[in-house]
């Protein structure tokens, strides 16, 4: 399985998950996992997907989710599963 870590954060609007889910179920990219919150006004989620059936790779779904980010203003991230708990060790 190929896991992916993606964060979105921003200012509240209608329809941020609605659009972050599309593009994921038009790449055939599964979510495993979903957090989001809302904290006054500001809009925070982190999924981890497998994108083991994507048919693109990683980078150019990176930069096509940054650019969706831009479109519905919010900041759209995403990191290799085992990048990130590189990262995140102590």
């Amino acid at each position: 399985m190929n896991k992916t870590i993606i964060t979105v954060v921003g200012k509240d609007t209608v329809g941020i998950i609605a659009r972050v889910c599309t593009y994921l179920a038009e790449n055939k990219i599964n979510i495993l996992d979903i957090s989001q919150t809302i904290v006054q006004g500001y809009f925070n989620m982190m999924m981890i997907v497998d994108t083991n059936a994507m048919e693109k790779h990683f980078g150019e779904m990176a930069d096509e989710l940054h650019r969706l980010g831009e479109e519905i203003g919010v900041d759209i991230k995403c990191q290799k599963e085992e990048i990130f708990d590189k990262m995140h060790r102590i």
